[in-house]
């Protein structure tokens, strides 16, 4: 990654740069059996659409609060790149309430109401599928999502030193989370490009976020996240291991 990268933002188009087809985010649930493998540039497809629909058809501006209400999931990442791109900041758990914005899962609908803003429903269903009956009140992600541009430029430049993420009280500013996600990389025995780390940590902790996402992209690295581990066995985690090529994990 390039030592000028600054945001979150900057380090996936360093990453999009460097090796558009490499995996970055390989997702599993093992409550449902689903797995997702999402090169750099799939994911970035992904982000660019998603902080289009933020930017253009939320009208979300820098300095704002978007509540995710979100499990560690592929598209809660995509979310925190997105939030990123455009220079809102992504509040962790948030209170929807306080937020100006709130995407939800499918658990956390009822919480998510006490946003006066625009609210965004995510099914988290297998392939990015949408609600079989949209939630009433949200807009429902897997629908307003594809029609959105593959290209995405922010009205104005994303300040580094402005907040741009809320996870456990904690607040950092975009410099800050590439930073302490550089910092944390030995830590994690990430050591560049073609490590892989498997990270079972829910999304609510700063060491979570790390681990699951921010750390591997800021040192040229992937993230094999698994949601519900805990019902494999350890013969079984030990062959998605194997199979996945994992150098690292956080469980």
């Amino acid at each position: 990654m390039n030592a000028t990268d600054r945001t979150p933002a900057d380090l996936l188009r360093s990453a999009l740069a460097a090796d558009p087809a490499r995996p970055l985010v390989t997702f599993y649930d093992d409550a449902t059996g689903e797995r997702v493998e999402l090169s750099v540039a799939t994911f970035a497809n992904w982000v660019a659409k998603t902080a289009n629909l933020l930017q253009n058809e939320l009208s979300a501006e820098p300095g704002e609060r978007v509540a995710l209400l979100l499990p560690a999931h592929w598209q809660t990442a995509v979310w925190l790149l997105a939030c990123s791109s455009v220079g809102v900041i992504a509040d962790v758990g948030g209170d929807p309430a306080a937020a100006d914005l709130v995407v939800s899962g499918p658990d956390t609908l009822d919480a998510a109401r006490a946003c006066s803003g625009e609210r965004v429903a995510l099914a988290l269903r297998p392939l990015g599928g949408r609600f079989p009956q949209p939630p009433e009140g949200f807009a429902d992600y897997a629908v307003e999502v594809p029609s959105q541009g593959d290209r995405f430029m922010p009205y104005a430049p994303v300040d580094p030193e402005e907040p741009a993420l809320i996870v456990a009280g904690a607040e950092y500013t975009g410099a800050e989370v590439v930073e302490r996600a550089r910092a944390d990389a030995p830590g994690f025995d990430l050591t560049g490009p073609g490590s892989r780390i498997l990270s079972a940590l829910p999304y609510d902790t700063w060491e979570g976020l790390s681990a699951g996402l921010y750390a591997p992209l800021a040192t040229g690295g992937s993230v094999v996240l698994c949601r519900h581990l805990d019902q494999l066995g350890e013969d079984a985690v030990a062959k998605r291991v194997e199979s996945e090529r994992v150098t690292a994990t956080a469980r």
